[in-house]
Order: C-alpha cells, then sequence, then structure tokens
C-alpha cells in the first residue's frame, strides 16, 4: 500500500500499529492462551491493516469499551474498534460501520415484562456494561427506568443477579452465554432495543488524511467480503455486514 510518508507517520507514530482491542464484546475478539495475542474480527482487521500499512502490528487488550476507548483518545493506542457513539466521537474519528450487532434486554423466567417497550418504566433497575455503547445509548434514551452500571459488559449478568435488577442489557450472544453459564431461569425479551454499528477509530488529532485511508480500508475489507469471511471463521452470529457507505 503505497501511502504519503506523512499518512503513515500519523497511523503508527511508533513504527508499529498499536490496536486497542476490546474483549468486553464476544462478537468482535475473545482473549487468546497466556502469552497469545486475541482472536476475533477485531483482531483479523487489525492485522491486515497493520499488513496493508507495512508495519508491526501490537495489541492493546482491555477487557471494558471504556478503557479500549480512552487508549485510543489518549493515543496510547492507534486504532481501535468502536460501537459508534456520538460521545466518543469528541476525541476519535470513525469509520463507517463494518459490523451491525444487535442490543437486547434480558430478565428473569417468572418477570412480568414480556416486551421492550414495557422496560423504560419507573422502578425498573437496568444494569448496563460500564462505559458500553448500551450504556451511553440508555443514559440517553432512557426516561424512567435506571440504570445500574457493571464493571465491564461480561459481568452484567452477574451483577443483574447479584443486585436483584429487573434487567439486564448487552449483547445478545453474551446475554444468551451467560444465561446458560449460570444455570438458566433467564430469557430474553423478543426483538432488540438497539442496533450497535461497530466502525474502526483512531485518534482525531492523527488528521483528515488518515482518517479516509482507514475508512477506505473498512469499505475495501467489506466488500471482497473479508468481513464476513472473519465473522464465518469465528463462528459468529448475530452480527451482519453493515452496507458500503461512501466517504463523508
Amino acid at each position: 500500500m503505497s501511502l504519503d510518508p506523512a499518512v503513515l507517520q500519523a497511523f503508527a507514530p511508533t513504527g508499529v500499529l498499536r490496536a486497542s482491542i476490546n474483549l468486553g464484546n464476544p462478537i468482535l475478539a475473545k482473549a487468546g492462551a497466556p502469552g497469545a495475542d486475541p482472536s476475533g474480527v477485531s483482531v483479523d482487521l487489525a492485522r491486515a491493516l497493520a499488513e496493508r500499512l507495512g508495519v508491526p502490528i501490537a495489541f492493546d487488550v482491555f477487557d471494558a469499551a471504556g478503557r479500549s476507548v480512552e487508549a485510543v483518545t489518549q493515543e496510547q493506542a492507534d486504532v481501535g474498534f468502536f460501537a459508534v457513539d456520538p460521545l466518543r466521537g469528541a476525541g476519535i474519528a470513525f469509520t463507517a460501520p463494518y459490523v451491525l450487532i444487535e442490543g437486547c434486554y434480558l430478565v428473569r423466567d417468572d418477570s412480568p415484562l414480556r416486551d421492550n417497550e414495557a422496560v423504560d418504566r419507573p422502578g425498573h433497575r437496568v444494569v448496563v456494561g460500564k462505559g458500553s455503547a448500551y450504556d451511553l445509548y440508555l443514559s440517553r434514551e432512557m426516561k424512567a427506568a435506571t440504570l445500574v452500571r457493571a464493571p465491564t459488559s461480561p459481568a452484567v449478568v452477574e451483577t443483574f443477579l447479584a443486585e436483584g435488577a429487573d434487567v439486564a442489557a448487552g449483547v445478545k450472544q453474551q446475554l444468551q452465554a451467560d444465561a446458560q453459564r449460570l444455570g438458566g431461569g433467564l430469557r430474553l425479551l423478543p426483538g432488540r432495543f438497539m442496533v450497535i454499528q461497530q466502525a474502526m477509530g483512531l485518534p482525531k488529532g492523527r488528521g483528515a488524511a488518515a482518517a479516509g485511508v482507514l475508512h477506505a480500508f473498512v469499505e475495501e475489507a467489506k466488500a471482497r467480503g473479508f468481513v464476513q469471511a472473519a465473522l464465518e471463521r469465528h463462528g459468529i452470529q448475530g452480527a451482519s455486514v453493515a452496507p458500503a457507505q461512501a466517504p463523508a
């Protein structure tokens, strides 16, 4: 990939592409064995970008979206993988989304709640992962229910049970897996309450030229089937490749 040296410097000022990887979303990444790199769709994309740039890759791994966002915003990492959100956009230049992910609610089997519209009512407590896309979205959209913040997204269901809360909110696959792991007695409400647009991003201070190159990289990865192949390779269900999008 032939790049202006200034753009390459903007992507990898240390000579290595430092990729921020969030393990809090199992659709995108999972931890590797001790001493090994993580795996997943976001990891595959990071490797492909480093290869295109002609630089080595290094992974900065976090257990929560908020910490991953902070690493890129503070330029401790060069690129990351995030749910698009206006609050995060203050410090991060996002590409168009590469995958779309469902956000769902989980309740106990004996809960009177039967649909998503009934969740936002006075007295209901809804558990979300602190700093997650669900936290940011529901903090804006919920008018009557109270949000309870778990330390990370993978801790949402356990916090929901420990706190005796009414609803757990998160990635559909994470909620399903945790419900099975914790012995059942839980069910998802039908449908979804939001669709998450998952994109790549880099620090805004790296400039428009670098942001444009990253946008083009993501669009090419979608168009040539790289993202779809990665979803299939990692056995991911419940996520779909986002539609093509022209540069802003």
